[in-house]
């Protein structure tokens, strides 16, 4: 079992973090075999956004700040996508939005995790 990892997790009052015996009862974090935030620490949105907060900054410093933009050239902005025909049929392409370029392709390739630009068509 772990533990929710948010800083104030304890401190919101729902049934399910009272915990003691009667006279002696207090809220407690949340305890649980699985939590669905934050990579699996946190048992909820609030928890996450808690420990954020508190933490980001120090984070940031930590694992180090954007100083410049990243960028993606039109080489590399290519992706799949697909349209529905009016026909019902669905209609599979390589699509660049920098280079205003479509490049159909089959629903096989469209699938295939090996095909990421167009350039592996002719492989």
């Amino acid at each position: 079992m772990k533990y929710c990892q948010g800083n104030k997790c304890h401190e919101y009052r729902t049934k399910d973090r009272i915990r003691g015996t009667k006279g002696s009862k207090s809220y407690q974090t949340r305890r649980r075999s699985s939590f669905y935030y934050g990579n699996g620490n946190f048992c909820s949105q609030s928890c996450q956004n808690d420990w954020l907060i508190k933490n980001i900054e120090h984070a940031l410093d930590h694992f180090g700040r954007l100083t410049e933009p990243k960028k993606v050239l039109a080489s590399g902005a290519w992706y799949k996508d697909y349209t529905w025909g009016y026909d019902g049929n669905t209609n599979h392409c390589f699509k660049n939005d920098l280079l205003g370029e479509r490049v159909p392709i089959t629903e096989l390739q469209y699938n295939d995790e090996n095909f990421m630009t167009p350039n592996n068509l002719s492989q």
